[in-house]
């Protein structure tokens, strides 16, 4: 692996972003070399002082050179700048996109094991603090160590003994910090995890807002919520101290490297082994060789810190995609499952024996008790997840071989949670065709009957429905949900219970509708209410993970089955009286 490879797995960037990061770390290492240069020319002039030297005739010298290093600093200054932190914010914006890009083809296995607040923190919070390694601590670290090292080097060609003098530091305060990384990390990671825990309680208190008022909750609920917060500054506060004792240790020691030369300096002084220039140049080099080293402890304490999130982000950036081929060659658009097991993270076996066809131009109901397996079954279908075994097949294809966004292109989706956008409602119906014209759009609204309560809104169809629909019903919500799926007018049709949130009324107005929609495609419904699949071609009985039954509405009807059962346990609740 090259060492752009490495600084780019270590760190989570880009191709263009870890020849970024070289090119800062050689920017600051040539910016601190730079401001040894005044250094040098002190040593220059303490020279002509204690040789008698010093004249007119030596001002141009010492002038020119104070005016170059100047010009020096100011323009390794600027490179630096830009190629510490304009650098950083490109790459801080790629690697957002990215990971977004990244999240996109990820499996939904992936987000059952993070909660949004998590993966909220990974592109937000972790590519922050990375975006200030970036420009801070990783180059200022690696160029204070490189630089160190050259000017380390050259001391040895004046004195050996007061370089080691000088240098013994070094290392030992280097060590001492390095040697908390354990803790560090182990402090990072519970920081992290209780940052996540207190976004989860904020945005959770904030979507339950509605139900905890309503049940005189929210005291007892700010209870717990306070409880976090104050584990996350607690936690911020220990972690300061910790990481303060071994950093100011470190620092301590360096401060200790200028008594040690100044020590050794006197005694070899004294002895007239060294010249009073070069003690004075030790001197000199010293003061100015521990400052970039004190900051690049503490940096080296941040860098270990990122260790944390650069991990969390290479969970994500590392995660296997699902792929599959561009082309599609499909006969038909049959949906059939055979034999199909799948379960998920957690390994409950959710689907153990599935076998069934969902043919071309009918609608096949899938229902059966909580638990069972519908929703699972209708979303292996457009290959949100891959199953365990077994084989699933649209039109003949194998949908685990084709790409999930060349899949999708099937598919109209309604589920039963309706994500809406904060936009007009025009516009959240165009989502499902973006480059539908306003009449298409129109026509589609009217096959889910939205006209209806569109047309009393104050801005008809240029209403804001604000976030997530909040201004409309559920209902209405769900209709434009179905809306979108009329627009898209894909040849197959899933339904996750589609008309859970809709009165009677309208929901035999929507079967309507789909009824004229259907022709020639393949339609898959989840329901639970009964007379919603009374007219349907297929019935499909779902139960602890396999098919219980299958068969037409009558024939069920007429079987002693689980079907029936549903069938007379409805009927009889509709009959009961409050």
């Amino acid at each position: 692996m090259s060492l752009l490879e490495k600084i780019k797995h270590k760190y989570a960037l880009s191709d263009q972003g870890a020849r970024d990061m070289v090119k800062a770390i050689v920017a600051v290492t040539i910016s601190d070399i730079v401001l040894m240069f005044p250094v040098g020319i002190l040593y220059l002039l303490a020279s002509d002082i204690l040789k008698g030297t010093i004249g007119r005739d030596r001002m141009p010298l010492y002038i020119g050179g104070t005016v170059a290093a100047l010009l020096l600093i100011i323009m390794t200054s600027y490179f630096q700048y830009n190629a510490t932190f304009l650098s950083t914010y490109i790459e801080s914006g790629v690697r957002r996109r990215t990971l977004a890009e990244k999240l996109r083809k990820l499996p939904l296995s992936f987000f059952g094991k993070k909660d949004l607040a998590d993966l909220t923190n990974t592109i937000m919070g972790d590519c922050a603090w990375l975006e200030t390694a970036s420009s801070h601590f990783i180059p200022e670290l690696i160029g204070a160590m490189i630089s160190t090292t050259i000017v380390v080097i050259s001391l040895f060609f004046f004195d050996l003994r007061m370089t080691l003098a000088a240098v013994w530091v070094l290392p030992v305060a280097f060590l001492v910090v390095f040697a908390a990384r354990p803790i560090t990390m182990r402090l990072n990671e519970k920081a992290t995890k209780y940052k996540i825990n207190c976004m989860d309680g904020i945005q959770e208190g904030l979507e339950t807002l509605r139900d905890l008022k309503s049940y005189n909750a929210t005291e007892t609920y700010m209870v717990g919520l306070n409880r976090k917060i104050k584990a996350v500054e607690s936690h911020s506060v220990s972690s300061e101290f910790v990481n303060a004792v071994f950093v100011c240790s470190a620092q301590m020691i360096l401060k200790l490297g200028i008594g040690v030369v100044a020590l050794t300096g006197g005694i070899l002084f004294s002895r007239g082994e060294i010249s009073a220039l070069t003690f004075f140049m030790y001197l000199l080099v010293v003061s100015r060789m521990y400052d970039p080293f004190q900051v690049a402890l503490q940096n080296l304490s941040a860098v270990i810190a990122t260790d944390t999130q650069c991990k969390r982000m290479d969970e994500i950036l590392s995660h296997k995609e699902q792929e599959g081929r561009q082309d599609m060659d499909y006969q038909g658009y049959d949906i059939c499952f055979d034999h199909v097991g799948f379960s998920y993270e957690d390994g409950e076996q959710v689907l153990r024996d599935v076998s069934f066809t969902a043919k071309q131009g009918e609608v096949t109901a899938l229902i059966g008790p909580s638990g069972g397996g519908k929703t699972t079954v209708s979303r292996l279908a457009a290959r949100f997840w891959d199953a365990d075994r077994g084989t699933i097949t649209v039109g003949g294809m194998n949908v685990s071989g084709i790409d999930p966004e060349t899949l999708l292109s099937l598919y109209s989706i309604v589920f039963q949670d309706v994500t809406l956008f904060n936009n007009t409602v025009m516009e959240n119906i165009r989502i499902g065709r973006k480059d539908a014209t306003d009449e298409e759009v129109l026509a589609a609204a009217k096959l889910a009957h939205c006209d209806e309560f569109i047309e009393k809104l104050p801005e008809k169809w240029d209403s804001m429905i604000g976030e997530n629909g909040s201004e409309l019903s559920g209902g209405e919500r769900q209709r434009i949900s179905i809306a979108r799926a009329f627009l898209k007018d894909a040849p197959i049709i899933l339904m996750d219970e589609a008309t859970a949130s809709l009165d009677v009324d309208n929901e035999s107005l929507i079967q309507e509708a789909i009824s004229r929609l259907i022709q020639n495609k393949t339609v898959l419904i989840i329901a639970h209410r009964m007379r919603t699949v009374d007219g349907v071609d297929k019935i499909v009985v779902l139960k602890d993970g396999i098919v219980a039954e299958s068969g037409i509405p009558e024939e069920l009807k007429e079987a002693d089955g689980i079907y029936r059962h549903m069938v007379e346990l409805q009927l009889r609740s509709e009959q009961w009286k409050y």
